[in-house]
């Protein structure tokens, strides 16, 4: 069981750092990626019999519910709810709350963080994204500067993946 725990935790934390790459390139979170991390998640909690699982599912639940709330008034997108929910099926309860508040706690840095950038870029000069022909870091680093100026939304897959992951590093996803 040690060795399937220890690739779960690999297979989740790969999916989560694709999944803020995502949400960084794009500002989009592919559903493949909730669907696997729930189902790896549901797997663990499986193993360690029906009633954690359920409890899991039942937490998770709960967590797609409110934040689908916060969604609605516009706090957070789809695929934020869907990513941060998956990852709690895979969680025991009292670990999806130590995920819900290290996602909370970066979440809130990575807001200061694009504040300051947004202050501090200001008065920068006003250019477009990269063009294709650049590498894709250049292009993605120009898109975000681009977002910054026009105030777009913040890429919250990353305090989300920082949350889940360090929840995995401390607490093996059970």
């Amino acid at each position: 069981m040690g060795l399937a725990l220890t690739i779960a935790q690999a297979a989740g934390i790969a999916l989560l750092l694709y999944a803020a790459w995502r949400d960084i390139a794009a500002r989009i979170i592919p559903d493949e990626i909730s669907i696997a991390i729930a189902a790896i998640g549901l797997a663990v909690r499986l193993s360690e019999g029906w009633m954690a699982a359920l409890a899991s599912v039942g937490v998770a639940v709960l967590v797609f519910i409110v934040l689908l709330l916060l969604a609605m008034r516009g706090a957070l997108g789809g695929g934020d709810v869907k990513l941060a929910a998956a990852l709690a099926v895979g969680f025991s309860p009292a670990a999806t709350w130590d995920f819900i508040f290290v996602s909370v706690l970066f979440g809130g840095l990575l807001g200061v963080i694009y504040l300051a950038a947004r202050r501090r870029d200001a008065g920068a000069r006003r250019t477009s994204p990269a063009g294709p022909g650049q590498p894709l870091l250049r292009r993605v680093a120009a898109a975000e500067a681009w977002r910054l100026r026009r105030g777009g939304p913040l890429p919250y897959a990353i305090a989300i993946a920082i949350g889940g992951c360090l929840t995995l590093l401390t607490t093996g996803g059970a």
